[in-house]
């Protein structure tokens, strides 16, 4: 089977954990994973960058697959479901949100930048040895945020691939759900 360009993306899911445990900063890329799957739903109408360009569905294949590092016991339904997916876009957005408002905060000098990610929403892990002092309070905060959600996401598709199959992360990605959900409202509007 040919090999194409887009099937060697999975490289940025490594290197851009790297580049953000260094210096935080780069964080601020995963931006871009963060708006591409959308822009794909909204002005093609399908789900092609998840099919074809997520980067991370191809690193958990690689770690599944190539390495052998998966179980390949069926995801449970609970975790297929329609229910699962949205509370956990919910859950989600509402980190999101939260990581928003504390940028915020810090932004307006109410709050003093933090010096930690936090994993699973929860686990304070101190990260000032990637802080740029020079870079302003604010942008290293949403840069720790974006970070803490990138690195927990990752690391739970990690998880759930280890259990289960290599792309079972997938299945209730939170992206994956909007973009399903966009495509949706865009095939009900050509009808």
């Amino acid at each position: 089977m040919k090999k194409h360009w887009y099937d060697y993306l999975w490289i940025v899911s490594p290197i851009y954990l790297t580049l953000g445990f260094f210096n935080i900063i780069y964080a601020w890329i995963g931006l871009i994973f963060f708006f591409l799957p959308l822009l794909f739903a909204i002005f093609k109408g399908n789900k092609m960058y998840c099919n074809r360009y997520c980067d991370r569905g191809q690193f958990l294949s690689i770690l599944g697959k190539k390495l052998k590092l998966s179980r390949y016991r069926d995801t449970p339904s609970w975790m297929k479901s329609k229910a699962f997916r949205y509370a956990f876009l919910v859950f989600f957005l509402v980190m999101f949100a939260n990581m928003l408002y504390v940028t915020y905060l810090v932004m307006t000098g109410v709050k003093d930048g933090g010096s930690f990610i936090k994993l699973f929403w929860t686990f304070k892990v101190p990260w000032s040895f990637a802080i740029d002092p020079t870079i302003t309070p604010w942008v290293n905060q949403f840069a720790l945020g974006f970070y803490s959600l990138m690195l927990t996401s990752t690391l739970i598709g990690v998880i759930v691939m280890i259990l289960y199959k290599p792309r079972t992360w997938c299945g209730f990605c939170p992206m994956g759900t909007m973009t399903q959900t966009i495509c949706a409202i865009k095939a009900k509007e050509k009808l």
